[in-house]
């Protein structure tokens, strides 16, 4: 049996930083340690669980099936620590200089990032705020142990300590340039199906939201192009006949500097709604109490 009273828990912070980063040296870097200090830690508790609980692939360490089923509860006791700490103290955002990481895609962050900033500007001037990709297959590891503050990302699967609140969304339009026949008038189904379009994705391959709800009619649409990134789609229907289907709070910020034209998209879709996470652990967090109505309201700007 291992007697709690002579663990050093330091070494459980090593442990999630190395599991995190993928290695030692990240790891030194994150912690603000020396490598040697990590490894050390590392070989004491490898001792202590009788693990090796990393094993090398090319340039990273790989966790072993100990680590796997270690990392769970260690984060999740690490995260509870550290919100309990964090409610201790008073969290003054006119004071405060503390950087807070939200998970969010691309899209998102184009019509939250400035309205967030606009939000906090004057009450939090030393507040900073990252922006930064998340798998969704991991976030709610990053969420426990503290890597990320927040997330906003479409609804995924309910996980154990995750909590989460309903962003509303927005349905789809059509984007045209101006002139463009099809937005003379009413833009019918038929009517859009009658010209080519633009599939916007980061996947490689698969269809959009739009492809499938026609799918379902036994419709299917002419795809001239397929890009990544809104901003080049609306770029190219600026410049051509090709019709563009994308999100509506998106399509209005993404259009203001060109001179496109937006309709309502022919079918009935449901709304891309979005949900904000946090992990249980920072539930009465003030900071993060403070960080999550401030993404509330600016959300609804």
């Amino acid at each position: 049996m291992i007697n709690i009273n002579r663990i050093d828990l330091n070494l459980f912070a090593v442990f999630d930083a190395i599991y995190t980063q993928g290695g030692i040296t990240r790891a030194s870097r994150t912690l603000c340690l020396s490598q040697p200090a990590v490894s050390h830690a590392l070989g004491r508790l490898r001792e202590m669980v009788g693990d090796p609980l990393f094993v090398r692939h090319g340039n990273s360490l790989k966790p072993t099936p100990v680590a796997h089923e270690l990392i769970v509860p260690v984060r999740r006791a690490l995260g509870e620590i550290e919100g309990s700490l964090n409610r201790l103290s008073v969290f003054d955002p006119a004071l405060s200089d503390r950087e807070f990481r939200i998970g969010m895609r691309q899209i998102v962050e184009s019509t939250m990032i400035p309205a967030l900033i606009d939000e906090i500007k004057d009450t939090a001037p030393k507040v900073r705020i990252a922006s930064v990709q998340h798998s969704r297959g991991e976030f709610q590891t990053q969420l426990a142990s503290g890597v990320l503050a927040a997330v906003i990302d479409v609804h995924v699967p309910f996980a154990h300590g995750i909590q989460q609140q309903h962003l509303a969304g927005k349905g789809m339009v059509v984007v045209a340039r101006k002139g463009h026949p099809a937005l003379c008038g009413e833009l019918t189904t038929d009517i859009y199906l009658a010209h080519e379009h633009i599939l916007t994705s980061s996947r490689p391959t698969g269809p959009a939201p739009e492809d499938l709800a026609l799918s379902r009619l036994g419709l299917q649409r002419k795809i001239k192009l397929r890009c990544q990134h809104f901003w080049t789609a609306c770029r190219v229907v600026a410049k051509t006949d090709l019709l563009l289907t994308m999100p509506e709070r998106y399509a209005h910020i993404t259009n203001a500097s060109l001179d496109n034209r937006i309709a309502p998209f022919p079918l009935k879709l449901p709304a891309t709604d979005l949900y904000l996470y946090w992990h249980a652990s920072a539930e009465n967090d003030p900071a993060n109490s403070w960080l999550r109505q401030q993404i509330s309201q600016a959300y609804l700007r």
